[in-house]
């Protein structure tokens, strides 16, 4: 046979993904994103949010996600606020991760340091201390996702921003005291994650206040 004499077939544009397609862990992660945002600027509730995330990680195609998210704006999207809360940056919790892992040891993250978008904790027959009172948020949202399996992980945060959360304890405690900040601008901390045997805590720590953090910091650069 003459290939050279065969007429080319033409090719058809890439589209999006068929609706039967199977799922990836990427496509999972980008509707959990979504999910967590929806959740953090009060879209969702945290029993909507947990029950969506478990449907999530047990969808099998593109399909069965797209439903999951077709009443939220996509992340960027022009429905959500313009403002940038204490000039910090984006509404969005962006950037790489930061991972801070105890196993038969502690890890803590304290005093005046620039937390970012995402941070993982993950305790095994140990303890993670997250102080976020003195902290300097570079965005909004920020999103702690805390496993603890025989340990601890405890989380403090400043009285005047919001505090929201969804998880579970196995044999253990997965405890999140909820705070919705009266200024719709304050930076918003979202802790998701389970406990088995152990223990995840986020509350406020009486008497830290945001502004008065930034105050300071004003006083001692001079402004």
């Amino acid at each position: 046979m003459d290939l050279e004499k065969q007429p080319q077939q033409p090719v058809a544009p890439a589209g999006p993904a068929p609706a039967g397609i199977r799922a990836s862990d990427a496509d999972r992660d980008r509707i959990a994103d979504i999910l967590r945002e929806a959740m953090a600027e009060g879209r969702l509730t945290a029993e909507e949010h947990a029950e969506r995330v478990d449907l999530v990680y047990r969808a099998k195609t593109v399909g069965e996600l797209e439903p999951l998210v077709q009443d939220l704006p996509a992340q960027g999207g022009t429905s959500r606020l313009d403002a940038s809360p204490y000039g910090y940056g984006p509404d969005a919790a962006t950037g790489a991760a930061e991972n801070l892992v105890a196993v038969f040891s502690s890890s803590t993250r304290r005093g005046r340091w620039r937390v970012g978008g995402r941070t993982n904790a993950f305790s095994l027959f140990g303890s993670v201390e997250i102080d976020l009172t003195e902290a300097l948020f570079g965005q909004r949202l920020t999103v702690i996702n805390a496993t603890s399996i025989f340990g601890s992980v405890d989380i403090k945060v400043p009285e005047n921003i919001s505090l929201r959360g969804s998880g579970t304890g196995i044999f253990g405690n997965f405890e999140v005291d909820t705070l919705e900040s009266t200024d719709p601008e304050a930076p918003v901390v979202v802790v998701n994650g389970y406990s088995v045997f152990g223990s995840v805590e986020a509350k406020p720590k009486r008497g830290k206040l945001i502004a008065n953090l930034h105050q300071q910091l004003r006083k001692h650069l001079g402004h």
